[in-house]
């Protein structure tokens, strides 16, 4: 007796659409990432398809208070290359963090996610905020992942 494998519908992901909040105070940058990537492409779903954009949107707060573990926060640097000649650009964790905490953690995301056409659905669904103040109205949040 064969089984036929069933898809979800465009309909059917975009209606059972959850939002969840994270507080990302005094935990790791690489953990809390690693579950944000998780539900933006719907991992947790029992109908997850690789293919299909089936996560869920993801509020992050507290971005500040994000830490590293040993000594990376001395040691970790960010590279960037502009196209031209002499065009690298490296920046270290500190002056990211001062400059801009949430680029530090979109850009965890970011390289948690397999680099495809579905990745810049993922990131369009997910908010990054400095603090406790969040400033969209979160239609019924689901959880708050700590």
């Amino acid at each position: 007796m064969a089984t036929k494998t069933t898809l979800p519908t465009k309909e059917f992901v975009q209606k059972n659409r959850k939002w969840h909040v994270i507080d990302a105070k005094n935990q790791i940058l690489g953990r809390v990432a690693s579950k944000i990537a998780t539900l933006l492409m719907g991992k947790n779903k029992p109908y997850y398809t690789p293919h299909m954009d089936c996560g869920d949107y993801v509020v992050v707060k507290n971005t500040d208070h994000i830490k590293l573990t040993g000594n990376k926060e001395e040691e970790k640097y960010y590279f960037s290359h502009s196209g031209y000649a002499k065009g690298a650009k490296i920046t270290s964790f500190k002056d990211m963090m001062a400059k801009d905490s949430r680029k530090v953690v979109y850009l965890a995301v970011k390289r948690m996610l397999d680099s495809n056409k579905l990745r810049s659905r993922f990131l369009k669904r997910l908010r990054l905020y400095k603090d406790e103040n969040i400033d969209i109205k979160i239609p019924t949040a689901e959880k708050e992942v700590k």
